[in-house]
């Protein structure tokens, strides 16, 4: 199986969870309100646009700015952007339905930011998706997609990306943007989800039904 055969078959399944949340989360309104912290269109497209029609959804997505996400061609009537910041959101309590994140939380900061993320999450709506690689699992998802390279320290992972090119961005240009690069993606393991999202039930992508390749918490309410 290939790699990205591999990605689509998760992808598939993490699609039929979030339609099944989709489908049973309380609304307060006739419309299901969704807010996307670091989303884009196209990734809901997976999802099905039909799909979130039938379910009269309306999807806000929330980037740091609008030009790095604005690169769909329909669905004017399921989404909106907005800029905005997810580690402190300008919404009040239960503004949402439902809160989701997909692979975002590993590149908001350090510990403290994901807390402030985490916390804003669950604060915004009673529903949560929130799904994120696994830091414990071999081959890193974003810079190399080669084995072990992310389990290496900080300041090697810096020196060796002014060495090689990234699969994303290509070479470090100096030792500064190199630590930037390595600082930019800080994955989570599964006990500092279960500790970020204590009331959503965490649910693992397994490859080979033994190594869990990324983590979704999910939470229907409070």
């Amino acid at each position: 199986m290939t790699a990205n055969s591999l990605s689509d078959r998760f992808r598939a399944g993490r699609d039929v969870r979030l339609r099944e949340l989709i489908a049973t989360a309380p609304r307060r309104g006739e419309e299901l309100r969704i807010l996307d912290l670091g989303g884009r269109a196209d990734y809901w497209r997976w999802v099905g646009l039909d799909f979130l029609r039938e379910q009269k959804v309306r999807i806000d997505i929330l980037n740091l700015s609008v030009e790095e996400q604005r690169v769909q061609e329909e669905g004017e009537d399921v989404f909106t952007y907005v800029v905005g910041n997810a580690c402190a959101l300008d919404y009040g309590d239960d503004s949402y339905d439902l809160c989701h994140a997909n692979s975002v939380i590993e590149h908001v900061g350090f510990a403290w930011d994901m807390e402030r993320f985490a916390g804003e999450a669950r604060r915004v709506a009673p529903a949560i998706f929130i799904q994120t690689p696994n830091y414990w699992f071999p081959v890193d998802p974003h810079f190399w997609k080669l084995p072990f390279i992310h389990w290496l320290p900080r300041p090697l992972r810096a020196r060796l990306m002014l060495l090689l090119p990234l699969a994303t961005v290509g070479r470090a240009p100096d030792l500064a943007a190199a630590y930037r690069f390595a600082d930019s993606s800080l994955m989570l393991g599964k006990a500092q989800m279960r500790y970020l999202f204590p009331d959503a039930r965490l649910v693992a992508e397994r490859v080979l039904g033994l190594f869990a390749k990324s983590y979704t918490a999910i939470r229907l309410r409070r």
